[in-house]
């Protein structure tokens, strides 16, 4: 009990050293009202670059992009003479704050939600703010054909919860195809259920039946609400929580987000919407997408896609670095996600791989990690771009964002500081030294044999990203 006590509170101390690093820049600029970004070089994504610009923040917005711009009385002046703006990445595939991530238990689970599952305090939120991400798309893990709602969030480290939400945001779903919904690593594990379905034909089946069964859905309740406008007295059908998101994909109000490596599931989930009349808002990963380019084209789906992360599994070996360039070129909507927060803090440096891979311009590269995965998510006119009246999510750079030299001086988000490098450096020796203090506390101490006591059993596992998920449910279970 001790032991177990002991870690907690050194995790929360851990913790909470974390949150007070960025604490004192939110209060600050909060405290400074408007601010004004001076003589940067804007990287507008969608007017070209602005040397030698002025950026005026006011309300949480662009207020004005010029030259010699005159600063509001009491606001905040930031010389960023040599250094680039650009806007906040936005992350189209994330996992980042969210303490559940599967629902294993069935193959169609759209009655669960991301929202529900929300962490503000996760560290690294702040760590991607460092890297100049200030948008993300959470999304469900890839065990189910149909798996949960999606929640799109702005990255509000040290803000409560509800402020996180991105306003406005469309709502979305989670898809998957290919070895993770058929479960292909998970028969046999102890506490694990084998479950429909086992093969890929079974992924197919169960997406088309649950589409078969809220189309009739759909019709019960259409039907009951014309005969209500007619006044009739009629008894509602009964409320489907499984079901009722789907309806909303089936009119056009909810997003799918779709797992898939090969090409021949990508082709079969087309046909699967347009079968029933719906559109695939993205196909993520995509490894093979650059096979049927033109078909995904067609179908008028976006790609969010790796830039080179291949070859782990047998179904991901077929994938190439070139594959956003091809999809591009045929006239696809592409975006670059992390699926993982380490990745998600380096998403600069995957946009500018394509540089290389492809010979993708720098305007499109940029687009990659900023404008485009706006546009697939529904929130670009709100973000993505550097614009008078857009929200003030933006980043200040030492040097050209697709330089490996470059680095996150500020991050913006609705015009709040929320990572300042310099108070970050400055507080590190404090914080160094307010942690030695707390080690001394007799809770804090080692444990027996000068070891530290090992991770309280019935911890839930730390989520290594969304294709290691059951080796995470199967070290859980020992």
């Amino acid at each position: 009990m001790i032991k177990r006590l002991t870690n907690r509170l050194t995790a929360l101390i851990a913790l909470l050293c974390l949150v007070a690093v960025a604490l004192p820049a939110r209060a600050a600029t909060r405290a400074a009202g408007d601010t004004l970004i001076r003589n940067a070089t804007v990287l507008t994504v969608t007017n070209g670059t602005l040397k030698n610009t002025d950026i005026l923040i006011q309300n949480g917005k662009i207020a004005r992009i010029g030259k010699d711009l005159k600063a509001p009385e009491g606001a905040k002046v930031i010389d960023a003479t040599g250094k680039f703006v650009m806007p906040g990445i936005v992350d189209c595939h994330s996992h980042t704050m969210i303490d559940a991530v599967n629902e294993f238990s069935a193959s169609v689970t759209s009655m669960c939600r991301i929202q529900d599952v929300l962490n503000p305090t996760d560290p690294a939120l702040y760590l991607q703010l460092a890297g100049g991400v200030t948008a993300l798309n959470l999304l469900h893990g890839s065990a189910n054909a149909i798996g949960g709602q999606n929640q799109v969030v702005k990255i509000k480290f040290g803000r409560p919860v509800e402020e996180f939400i991105f306003p406005d945001a469309p709502p979305g779903i989670k898809f998957a195809l290919g070895e993770n919904p058929k479960r292909s690593s998970a028969r046999g594990i102890p506490g694990i259920p084998n479950r429909y379905p086992a093969t890929r034909m079974g992924v197919e089946e169960v997406i088309r039946d649950a589409f078969t069964r809220a189309r009739d859905y759909k019709r019960q309740w259409d039907s009951y609400n014309a005969a209500k406008a007619k006044g009739e007295n009629v008894t509602p059908p009964r409320r489907d929580t499984q079901l009722d998101p789907l309806v909303e994909v089936l009119e056009g109000k909810r997003f799918v987000h779709s797992h898939c490596y090969r090409a021949e599931e990508i082709l079969m989930l087309i046909g699967i919407a347009d079968d029933f009349g719906f559109k695939v808002r993205t196909f993520q990963h995509t490894l093979e997408g650059y096979k049927v380019a033109k078909e995904i084209a067609k179908h008028g789906a976006g790609a969010s896609i790796f830039a080179d992360f291949w070859a782990y599994k047998v179904e991901a070996y077929d994938a190439i670095p070139y594959d956003a360039a091809i999809l591009e070129r045929a006239g696809v909507l592409v975006s670059l996600n992390s699926d993982d927060d380490g990745r998600s803090r380096r998403l600069n440096i995957e946009a500018a791989k394509m540089m290389k891979y492809g010979d993708v311009s720098e305007e499109s590269a940029l687009r990659m990690i900023t404008l485009n995965p706006a546009r697939q998510l529904g929130i670009d006119k709100r973000v993505g771009s550097i614009e008078v009246g857009k929200d003030a999510d933006i980043a200040i750079w030492t040097a050209h964002p697709l330089s490996v030299y470059a680095r996150v001086d500020m991050t913006f988000v609705d015009g709040d500081m929320l990572f300042d490098r310099a108070t970050d450096l400055a507080r590190r020796e404090a914080l160094a030294k307010e942690r030695a203090e707390l080690e001394k506390a007799d809770p804090n101490r080692a444990g027996e044999g000068g070891q530290p006591g090992g991770i309280p059993r019935g911890r839930r596992p730390a989520y290594k990203g969304e294709d290691n998920c059951l080796k995470g449910a199967e070290e859980h279970q020992q």
